[in-house]
């Protein structure tokens, strides 16, 4: 039923408005939309709202030879894009909101698919030059292999994120929350990237040393420990300075950046499209943990990815999971050069654990 914006009161036509002409003007902007008239010198605002079917309002002419100012209030409850927006309360869950997805399954699958052939063909490519150029990589010095993994990493990293770039990014413009990497207020309550990414990161020691524990309770023994990778390592950790920066730019720079911008900025994202962004996150979470190929660590690295998600869900800033994942990461390897430059046997306590 259309509302006219009729006033009763004599008091306030006579004192605010007077009326020489009315006619109706068309209005295109969401439905349940509230105008204020208001005088500029008066603080008393006169309310119209519009017509919910026709979306139409009564417009007003010659207002007592003064001008009076138009003020839109969206409506409370839009709920465009799945999101509830709370600002009037003063409430604001970023945490919570769903991005605005513009691609569709098909290029999520394909996006996702690409990245991961990728992945594979830089390592197969890289083999079989080494190969071909007759490179003798057993003879090479623990310098030289630990720069040889770095540009193999270097590589990889560069051909997903062109991958990610060519398929969804570069074809269509994007708002600001997609792929962003900024720097600015890192300590900012709501959404600082350096505030959260200790929360997170904090958050994430708590609850896998929760998890370790309640695990080691119930079936009597400590979680099985995945620690090929690190073993793999070990000659290059605490070697040479070359070695540990090396190391610690493919653990805390490069693999960072490329599996926070796939796991978190992409599949991530994209999946919030369908599902709620908690859920998001969950999968996510699991699709990480399931691509190191390391089942018994699987428990471990979901909860570090839940950690990652979320902190992303909360500031909307990739730099926050990357350095949640950069710390992990390179902590581990800053930790082990350190006892192994004070003597310690690190196989054997890599071992151990």
């Amino acid at each position: 039923m259309a509302t006219s914006a009729l006033i009763t009161s004599s008091s306030i036509q006579s004192s605010y408005l007077s009326f020489s002409s009315i006619s109706k003007l068309s209005f295109t902007s969401k439905p349940n939309h509230v105008f204020l008239l208001k005088k500029p010198t008066s603080s008393f605002p006169l309310r119209f709202p519009l017509d919910h079917q026709s979306k139409n309002f009564l417009g007003f002419s010659n207002f007592h030879k003064q001008e009076l100012s138009f003020i839109c209030f969206n409506n409370p409850k839009d709920k465009s894009n799945g999101n509830l927006q709370t600002k009037e309360t003063g409430l604001d869950w970023p945490i919570l909101k769903r991005w605005d997805v513009p691609w569709n399954w098909q290029r999520l699958s394909l996006t996702f698919f690409a990245c991961g052939i990728s992945f594979v063909l830089t390592g197969l490519i890289e083999t079989a030059a080494v190969s071909y150029f007759g490179l003798p990589v057993g003879e090479l010095s623990l310098d030289q292999k630990a720069e040889l993994l770095f540009l193999s990493q270097g590589v990889a990293t560069a051909a997903v994120l062109g991958v990610i770039y060519g398929l969804v990014y570069k074809p269509q413009p994007l708002s600001d929350d997609f792929f962003r990497y900024d720097s600015k207020e890192p300590f900012n309550l709501q959404n600082g990237w350096l505030l959260w990414a200790g929360v997170g990161l904090v958050g994430a020691l708590a609850a896998i040393a929760l998890l370790g524990a309640s695990l080691a309770l119930f079936s009597g023994e400590k979680p099985e420990r995945e620690t090929d990778a690190l073993v793999q390592l070990l000659p290059l950790i605490g070697s040479s300075v070359v070695s540990t920066t090396c190391l610690v730019g493919i653990t805390g720079v490069l693999a960072p950046l490329l599996e926070e911008t796939v796991f978190r900025g992409f599949l991530m994202v994209s999946l919030t499209k369908w599902l709620p962004t908690p859920v998001s996150v969950l999968i996510s979470a699991a699709v990480f943990a399931l691509a190191h190929f390391t089942p018994g660590e699987f428990p471990q690295l979901f909860v570090l990815g839940t950690a990652l998600g979320f902190s992303y869900s909360q500031t909307r800033n990739l730099l926050t999971p990357i350095t949640i994942h950069a710390l992990w990461n390179s902590g581990v390897i800053l930790l082990l050069t350190f006892l192994q430059l004070q003597g310690y046997d690190i196989k054997e306590l890599l071992q151990a654990s």
